[in-house]
């Protein structure tokens, strides 16, 4: 399987998940996503799963300032419609990190380690996301802005090509080379795309 060097060097989400300790999926509950498994579940890499990426790991950080993140201990809440924009795209992402769904996420076991309506749509917030810790109640609004991080001019003429299917292969492979340069250069300056406001 071959993919972009920096996938691998883009730092991982550390988790701490009760319900994995207690099936007996990861020892203590400890484990880690990768931007590598995101982009698996995602199918593509991209500035919006990137972005999606990043504001799960800044409000993870910023709630859990010296432990791992408990999956499962978080609502989360975007502005938008599900079915507007990329939201979809990005509760995706934020999904797989935090557990947080909407409707369709995990029931429980015996009453305890639900995940369904942690994460809610068309909420009264201005940042990207709000992620509140559930047992503290702690909430903080996290922002990304991806525009400080411009294209390569090269990229939207050769993506109108690669679309209109008259581009040819050197000039997909490049398309495709620097849509992943944009994505690698967003993580490199992700202090600032990113920024977290505590409430």
């Amino acid at each position: 399987m071959q993919y972009p060097n920096f996938f691998d060097q883009v730092e991982s989400i550390q988790l701490q998940d009760p319900i994995a300790d207690i099936l007996g999926a990861f020892e203590n509950g400890e484990y880690e996503i990768t931007y590598l498994e995101v982009v698996k579940a995602a199918g593509h890499s991209c500035p919006t799963v990137a972005g999606a990426y990043l504001i799960a790991d800044a409000a993870l950080k910023a709630l859990y300032p010296n432990e791992r993140a408990v999956r499962g201990n978080l609502k989360v809440e975007f502005s938008e419609s599900l079915e507007e924009g990329v939201a979809g795209v990005i509760g995706n992402v934020i999904s797989h990190i935090t557990g947080a769904t909407d409707k369709s996420g995990f029931k429980g076991l015996g009453g305890k380690f639900a995940r369904h309506s942690l994460m809610h749509f068309d909420s009264n917030i201005s940042s990207s996301a709000r992620f509140t810790r559930i047992n503290t109640q702690k909430s903080v609004d996290v922002f990304y802005n991806p525009n400080s991080v411009p294209a390569d001019p090269d990229m939207m003429p050769l993506m109108q090509k690669t679309m209109q299917g008259t581009a040819s292969k050197e000039e997909m492979k490049r398309f495709g080379a620097l849509w992943q340069e944009r994505v690698e250069r967003i993580f490199e300056n992700k202090e600032q795309v990113i920024s977290v406001t505590e409430l």
